[in-house]
């Protein structure tokens, strides 16, 4: 759960960097059209691969449901930072990533 979490968190973050308002938030610039379509593009996959953890622990059924408010859980943790720390926010994404990558790498 916590590497689903993990991974909500970052994807929550690199699709919110993508968009004008949040990057311009952090780096008081707009970001450029290519980093822009990656920052996308990696938010996307990020949440994709968030459902694997759920869908592995929990079946289609639960894990469906698990992946859903993780995905909520990891849209308000960001928010929350981003409100109120918006470049700590944004420097966590990727520590999260790489902490969901380890502990999806170990054996259950």
């Amino acid at each position: 759960a916590s590497a689903t979490l993990a991974l909500c968190y970052a994807g929550m973050a690199s699709l919110s960097l993508a968009m004008d308002r949040h990057h311009g938030q952090i780096w008081r610039r707009d970001p450029a059209p290519p980093a822009r379509w990656l920052l996308r593009g990696c938010g996307w996959l990020l949440l994709a691969l968030a459902a694997w953890p759920c869908l592995r622990g929990w079946g289609a059924s639960i894990g469906a449901v698990v992946w859903a408010g993780s995905l909520c859980a990891g849209a308000l943790a960001y928010v929350l930072m981003l409100a109120y720390h918006p470049r700590t926010a944004a420097a966590l994404a990727l520590p999260a990533t790489v902490f969901a990558a380890a502990s999806l790498a170990v054996p259950a």
